[in-house]
């Protein structure tokens, strides 16, 4: 199956290492040349403003989902294809989930988490089995991916490592197909 929409998990802050944001833009950019829609949070700032900003710059479709309660000016984004406005994080993690037909992981803090170890599980538990991606730019996931191997080493997982996420360190090395 092809991709045909991207959820992209990622940061409302750039972040500290400036290539955190230059990698969401030539994600940004990769996305729309491959004409995938991209579904994804709905905000303005930070690494998902970079990557929507950069998939609109080329054109592309950006669909973005946000909790009534972050759905203020200075959090939306007001110029996406288009944005869902969701009761609450249990809702729009579902719909992002639903929306698309594998995701990625960008850098971010807990929110970015909450979504790639909820999405992770679910596949574990066979509630669907989407392709995830992880972009460890300058090894930001180096920490998370060591402690992942150590869950899988002492026997705590389902499956490999290796056979639920596809672990990348630049945007060129990710197969959106």
């Amino acid at each position: 199956m092809s991709i045909q929409s991207l959820t992209v998990f990622c940061g409302s802050k750039n972040g500290s290492n400036p290539l955190f944001c230059e990698q969401a833009k030539q994600v940004g950019y990769l996305i729309a040349e491959k004409n995938i829609t991209l579904i994804y949070g709905g905000g303005n700032k930070g690494l998902m403003g970079a990557l929507a900003n950069a998939v609109l710059e080329k054109k592309g479709r950006v669909i973005g989902i946000m909790p009534r309660i972050l759905a203020v000016p200075e959090h939306q984004h007001d110029g996406l294809t288009e944005m869902f406005e969701v009761e609450d994080m249990h809702i729009r993690k579902r719909m992002l989930y639903e929306k698309c037909d594998a995701a990625l992981v960008l850098p971010g803090g807990f929110g970015t988490m909450d979504e790639f170890f909820e999405m992770t599980t679910w596949n574990q538990l066979n509630i669907h089995d989407k392709k995830i991606f992880v972009l460890n730019t300058a090894g930001f996931y180096d920490p998370l991916i060591s402690f992942l191997h150590s869950m899988e080493d002492n026997g705590f997982l389902y499956s490999n490592i290796a056979d639920c996420l596809i672990i990348v360190k630049s945007p060129e090395e990710l197969v959106l197909e």
